[in-house]
Formats: structure tokens, sequence, C-alpha cells
């Protein structure tokens, strides 16, 4: 028996086949139209529907790549369940290379939205609505913000242990532990009973070919987990678990020197960076507060007081995460036979 077609703003999608909708956005002031396309794939056969966006904040360019490489795979062709690919939320952002909306609105921190608000919580409404509440699981993909920098890592609420498990799977080198904050997609979208997981690597406006492939696996090995597609032989290795995080911010306004990079593994007291003033009349050092791994750091040399610098992930799965970073160095452990591959981003 074939399955049902699946419906979707009106469009009709037939079982094995995939469709482009364009979700209608408020429109420019030049009358120009906006759209969001929303790539839909529905299975032969049943199965979860997963949703994947990318571009929440229109800067965050990794997650498009990322999505652009998912779609070309050929084992969606043999999948179950439904894939709802949205490779540009904010597509105002993107047009304008920007982190933010015209009205200056952060746009993941505009959720649940509503039908009558400002542009962004109508964005906001209208992605919710029209699109994350059809699914049971969405796989949401950023990086950091400008002029910073993010080691894969996959946030998630792990305190239910499915949520924990899909964590795992999707075998970035990094799985933290965190409520989702208010306004977030992933908090309104948890509301909405379709829990979310978020991909970090990378920094706007920038593509990492490392960060693209692993979160493409990753999607996969999500995918696989859910049961849509077929298991991979030889299973993926484990997300190391991070207990805790916490920044290190500049002790004073000044010129940075980093001395550790991501994925460096670090000990509590170890010299991060140095922070001095510009004719080098003073200089103060920045520690690790405790064991850990270097998840994520500042880009910019000048830093005022204050700011963020060096993001340490507190974690004792220390022979996992060399692991993982053994993987990331391996051109052929990154270029994996059963995917359609594109040529390496330099």
């Amino acid at each position: 028996m074939s399955r049902a077609e699946y419906e979707f703003q009106g469009v009709w999608i037939k079982a094995g086949t995939r469709a482009v909708i364009n979700v209608p956005l408020p429109g420019l002031y030049t009358k120009t139209r906006v759209d969001m396309p929303v790539h839909v794939l529905h299975g032969r056969h049943s199965g979860p529907t997963l949703v994947v966006s990318a571009a929440v904040h229109g800067d965050e360019i990794n997650g498009v790549e990322i999505i652009r490489r998912l779609l070309l795979q050929p084992q969606l062709k043999r999948m179950r369940g439904t894939l709802l690919a949205v490779p540009i939320v904010n597509v105002y952002g993107f047009h304008y290379r920007s982190r933010y909306l015209p009205d200056r609105r952060d746009l993941n921190r505009s959720f649940p939205g509503s039908e009558r608000g400002s542009m962004a919580s109508r964005l906001a409404h209208i992605f919710l609505n029209e699109v994350v509440r059809h699914a049971e699981l969405g796989i949401d993909l950023h990086t950091a913000a400008i002029h910073r920098d993010n080691f894969p890592q996959i946030r998630a609420d792990m305190k239910g242990e499915e949520m924990k498990r899909l964590a795992k799977s999707f075998a970035a080198p990094v799985a933290i532990h965190s409520a989702p904050p208010p306004g977030s997609l992933r908090h309104a979208a948890f509301e909405c009973e379709t829990p979310i997981l978020v991909y970090e690597a990378g920094e706007a406006l920038r593509f990492d070919e490392v960060a693209i492939r692993i979160g493409l696996r990753g999607i996969m090995n999500v995918m696989r987990e859910l049961g849509m597609l077929t298991l991979k032989r030889k299973a993926p290795k484990p997300s190391a678990i991070l207990r805790s995080s916490s920044w290190v911010r500049a002790p004073y306004s000044g010129v940075v020197r980093t001395l550790v990079k991501l994925g460096d593994m670090v000990g509590k007291g170890d010299t991060l960076g140095i922070v001095a003033d510009p004719v080098g009349e003073k200089k103060y050092e920045m520690h690790a507060p405790f064991d850990g791994v270097i998840i994520g750091r500042a880009n910019l040399p000048l830093t005022y007081e204050g700011e963020a610098i060096f993001h340490v992930g507190r974690t004792g799965q220390t022979s996992l995460l060399e692991k993982h970073l053994d993987a990331m160095q391996d051109t052929e452990e990154l270029s994996l036979p059963e995917l359609v591959e594109e040529p390496e981003i330099v």
C-alpha cells in the first residue's frame, strides 16, 4: 500500500518525491516579494518528520552549505519519513550579510513571535507555525558570531534520555547540556513538543570545511538513529559530554595574543592568552579555570575589559576527545565513500 501524500502550504507532495515550497514573508518596502524556500522530501515509507534549518542568524552561512550538500545525497531517495529542509530562515539578514533583521532584532530571541508584532516577531511566528510545528524533531545549524569561532559541538537539553541519545548520535566532537534560552527557537519549539538539537561550528560569514563535513555527517547520523536512513555498518564515535562550560573574559582592555586554538586540551591554570596595552607597558594573563577543552574563541585581537575571549568546556572524556581531534585531521576519515562529496573548500 502506497504512503499517503503530504500536504504543505496547500501543496500535495506524493510519496517518494520532493518539492520546493516558497513560504511567503513580509515584503520589502520596494514592493519586492520575499519568500522562505522550504525543501519538502516525502519518503516512500512512513517515519518521523524532521526539520533541518540554517541561517536563523543571517550571517551564519556554514549551515546553508550543509543543507545544500545534504539535499544532494542519494540515500534520501530511500528515506523513511519526511524531511523539511530550510537553508535560509532569516532571508533578510542573509541578503544583507547581517546577523539581525532590518529592524535590528535578533530572530533567535523573538520566538514564539506573533502575527501582529515586530518584523522579527512575525518571521518567528511564521517559521514556528508554518514549518517547525509539522515536525517531531529539529536540527538547527549555527556558527559563532562575527569575529568569533566555535569548535564543532551539539547543544541540547539532555535531561531526558531520548534527547541525550540523539545528541550523542550526531557524533560532533562534544555535546553540551544546555537549557534553551527564553525567546530562542529551541525554547519555543520545546513548548510545541518539537525538541531541537543545535549544531554550533565555525564563525559568521566564513565557510569551514571541517565543520561543514561534521555537520553533514551528524544530520545523517541522527536520521539513521531515527530510522529514517539505513544504519551504517560502523557506528560513529559518540560525542564527549561536557558537564559545564565557562567563558574567560579579558581582565583589561587592550590587544590580545591568543596562545591556544579551538580543540586544544587545557589544564587548570594554563595560560590561554595575554592582554597587553598597545604600547606594551603592561600585560595581563588569562588562565584556564579548570581542566577542559577550548570550544569557543574570539578571533579579533582588539578587546575591551570584560569581553568574552575563551570558552572552556569541562570534561573528563579526554581519550574520546582525542579520537575526534585525530579524525578531524584525517582527510580519509572525513571523506566517506557513501556520501556525494563536494570539492573541498580551502
